[in-house]
């Protein structure tokens, strides 16, 4: 795999975070793929348990957001790459816009196979100290 690779996926990776249902993700994990939300997490392993996740963290295919990706190394089969996503500010209770968004940085650690699809993926998050934040726990180690 080479830099031009992993910027596809990443790629089709947003695609499929804005895509209805998680029958996408067959196209970018392996079916026995693992995707750990973030470094002493336990994975979740395969596309089922991985789907889910997805479904229970996102609040659907048309929430708003920005994503922007960089490729920072590649080597064999295994890229890293920096992750900025805004999110617009919530509403607060009385239906006002809250003036803060809310901002994640990560590195993500993606290996993937010789057709392109992933099959380790390893989050490393990060956000401002003054926004909380909390990773997706994995299932059963």
């Amino acid at each position: 795999m080479d830099r031009a690779g992993l910027t596809d996926w990443l790629a089709r990776y947003e695609q499929a975070w804005r895509t209805p249902g998680t029958g996408v993700l067959a196209e970018l994990f392996t079916d026995d793929a693992t995707y750990s939300t973030a470094p002493y997490e336990t994975p979740h392993r395969g596309l089922a348990a991985i789907g889910a996740m997805w479904e229970a963290e996102r609040k659907g295919p048309d929430e708003a957001f920005e994503m922007s990706s960089e490729v920072v190394a590649m080597e064999g089969d295994t890229g890293v790459a920096r992750v900025h996503v805004l999110y617009p500010a919530p509403d607060d209770a009385e239906g006002r816009r809250n003036r803060k968004r809310r901002e994640y940085r990560d590195l993500w650690i993606v290996r993937l196979d010789d057709a392109g699809r992933c099959f380790q993926f390893e989050e490393w998050p990060f956000w401002p100290p003054d926004q909380d934040g909390q990773v997706a726990a994995g299932g059963p180690g």
